[in-house]
């Protein structure tokens, strides 16, 4: 019998479980099979129309369909009024650099455009044999539905998806596929339909993350990305700080803010469309969204919030204490209780609420986490305060209740999930950056399984939002900088962690089945008995262009699994940062590479414990001797990335030169005490970290 710590976010797609995945040692849908069933067999395609076609969400989502369909022979057609700017054409550089000129042709060829007077479809469109509308004409609900309407009259049966940001399925009357921001680079979908479909399961064998929501005005996204837009202008209006210092503070406080965002998609379409889904929410919600004059005036002055070379002083500018308390109430006690709403409508799975928050909204957290970081209380008093400066927004929308459930384990388990089918378990990771919050919720499910007696372990992502590990997540390396116990605290904390794995199973398996895994994220992989990967995935240690040195054990636990001949494989990826294709590494730093069905075969076949043949590399507990030196590595051409070469290479032989039992200490106090260096802060992150934390 299976049991799982919370419902898998799979589930939500009509695609099983990961333990599924694993059993049957296969993903539940192949792309094949799913165009087949979108566009019909091969040798007689149907073709996918995507309308407003030349306008950026249009040209973007042209070209991340170009890209991934063109293997399989699905025309794409391109359609939009005769004049419209040549948004398909301006994407071909992009292409290019994104897939070489060969490629970049070969997708360009497959997209066809034509033109259309918004009232009757080219005559030569049904050549094409139509299967799948996807929309993105503007944001007027009744042109949309005319749309439809000539597509459904023209191609019955056809499948249409609305781009829309706003506006629920109920009103126009077509399912929605609305992709994130930045449009052409994003995989983020928020999905609405009745059931799951074959469309959504395409986007996600394409590689894709599309999110199931409910069928409710403006979805996840834009309720926090409008939200916090809103938030911002009524600051300004009730203290008159300028745009560019709410900015400062939104991204000090909450992360990046969108302000800068609509300037970098395009004031005057933002704009309208920020207004637009406030004022549909207004009408619904009351005065929680309802545009301030500012955001009035410039939906249709196309005006940006602060123009890109705007002087801005150089001086600090810091808010006092009860200024800071204001400001706090502000901007999060709108987005609080925007989320109180979304919770209680019941708006997504809580796993996926969080990820629209970080990865497409901005935030630093997602909300579902940042709620819980603040606890009942303290969302309490932030709310009230806000209704004081704004007693108009206490009538409407605010659910308070739906914080007294932050106990629940879909509360608690955002980023790791638990499965077990009574033998054997999985531990799915659904993040792409590892933090303090994953940590925790990766020790609760260590222990939930352990507590469930499972003894063999699979460690992996989810499948869904992890399509990758970057690496730690270099935010929470900020307070390290001015805090020598936080500088520690990191690295202690994260390898006792990782030991876990190794220490507290029979049998730990890694398993990355995305395209990369990096930095801390391969750290913990390799903590696992066994460590396999997708032949094609790249693995690499990119600490040293940033620079850091690795602080979850990667200067020595790689090296006591290796035999010496390999040592200096190892000191080539920690120092110089480049990567290496999994199927490149087997013997010295993973223990199997193949297909991604043998891949997830052979790891069920460990524990299961049948018959696998794979030698168990074990870890020398004693110290290490005969390192290779750094001499032979050609020079880095930036004197910073020497320091780090330097310390990293400083850290191996320390970590190494003792046992195992004090390696863990040794290697934290050296990874800790260059992160307080000039040489970190003057990095690549020191830099993000002063253009984050200064005012």
């Amino acid at each position: 019998m299976m049991k799982t710590m919370r419902q898998p976010t799979l589930e939500t797609m009509g695609l099983g479980t990961v333990l599924e995945i694993f059993k049957n040692g296969k993903l539940p849908k192949t792309t094949s099979e799913l165009v087949d069933e979108v566009f019909g067999p091969a040798g007689n395609r149907g073709s996918l129309i995507i309308s407003g076609a030349n306008g950026i969400v249009g040209a973007g989502k042209s070209m991340q369909f170009g890209t991934r369909l063109q293997p399989y022979d699905v025309p794409i057609i391109a359609l939009d009024f005769p004049g419209a700017t040549n948004g398909i054409g301006q994407q071909y550089q992009g292409l290019v650099r994104g897939f070489g000129a060969e490629r970049a042709t070969a997708v360009m060829k497959n997209i066809t455009q034509m033109s259309y007077d918004g009232k009757t479809l080219p005559a030569k469109l049904k050549d094409y044999n139509p299967r799948f509308l996807l929309e993105a004409i503007p944001e007027i609900l009744e042109i949309k539905k005319d749309h439809y309407k000539i597509f459904q009259d023209a191609f019955e049966g056809i499948e249409i998806r609305s781009v829309t940001s706003g506006f629920p399925k109920s009103q126009l009357g077509v399912g929605i596929a609305h992709p994130a921001f930045p449009h052409e680079i994003n995989k983020i979908w928020e999905i609405v339909e009745d059931k799951p479909s074959a469309i959504t399961q395409l986007l996600w064998s394409l590689g894709m993350i599309p999110l199931k929501v409910s069928d409710d005005w403006s979805f996840v996204l834009d309720v926090l990305f409008c939200g916090i837009t809103l938030a911002g202008t009524r600051y300004h209006h009730a203290t008159n700080m300028p745009y560019w210092k709410i900015d400062k503070f939104v991204r000090k406080m909450f992360g990046p803010n969108p302000f800068r965002a609509h300037d970098a998609i395009g004031a005057q379409g933002a704009n309208f469309l920020t207004w637009s889904c406030l004022h549909h929410l207004s009408k619904v919600y009351g005065d929680l969204f309802t545009p301030t004059r500012e955001m009035e005036e410039r939906k249709d002055s196309g005006q940006n919030w602060y123009p890109l070379n705007h002087f801005r002083p150089l001086v600090n500018w810091p808010l006092e204490d009860d200024d800071l308390d204001d400001f706090e109430a502000w901007i999060l006690g709108p987005i609080f209780q925007m989320a109180s709403l979304m919770l209680s409508e019941k708006r997504a799975h809580l796993t996926n609420m969080n990820a629209i928050g970080e990865l497409c909204a901005q935030f630093t957290k997602g909300i579902v986490a940042l709620t819980r970081d603040y606890g009942y209380d303290s969302i309490m008093k932030v709310v009230n305060a806000y209704h004081k400066f704004h007693p108009e927004a206490a009538q409407k929308a605010w659910y308070p209740a739906v914080f007294e459930n932050m106990g629940q384990p879909e509360w608690q388990q955002l980023y790791v999930n638990a499965e077990h089918d009574g033998q054997a378990g999985v531990l799915t990771i659904s993040r792409e950056s590892y933090n303090w919050e994953l940590d925790a919720e990766l020790n609760r499910a260590i222990d939930w399984l352990k507590a469930e007696g499972i003894k063999q372990v699979i460690v992996s992502g989810d499948f869904h939002l992890s399509t990758q590990m970057v690496g730690a997540d270099t935010t929470d390396f900020y307070p390290a900088f001015t805090d020598a116990q936080m500088a520690l605290k990191i690295p202690e904390s994260w390898s006792k962690t990782a030991r876990r794995l190794y220490n507290e199973f029979e049998v730990s398996v890694g398993v990355v089945t995305g395209k990369r895994c990096l930095g801390g994220f391969l750290e913990l992989m390799t903590h696992c008995h066994y460590l396999l990967a997708d032949q094609n995935a790249s693995l690499g240690m990119p600490e040293v262009t940033l620079p850091v040195v690795p602080g979850m054990e990667g200067c020595h636990w790689p090296l006591r699994k290796a035999a010496k001949e390999n040592w200096p494989k190892l000191f080539n990826l920690l120092l110089t940062g480049k990567p290496v294709r999994a199927k490149d590494a087997v013997g010295w730093l993973v223990d199997y590479a193949g297909s991604m069905e043998d891949t997830l075969q052979t790891a069920w076949k460990i524990v299961s414990d049948k018959g696998h043949g794979l030698p168990l590399r074990k870890v020398e507990e004693g110290p290490l001797s005969g390192l290779p030196d750094i001499g032979s590595l050609e020079a880095a051409d930036d004197p910073a990335m020497e320091k780090a070469r330097k310390a990293i290479f400083d850290t191996i032989c320390a970590s190494t030169g003792t046992k195992l039992s004090d390696a863990l200490d040794v290697q934290a106090k050296c990874s800790a005490d260059f992160m307080q260096s000039k040489h970190c802060l003057n990095g690549v992150i020191g830099a993000m970290y002063k253009k984050t934390t200064r005012v």
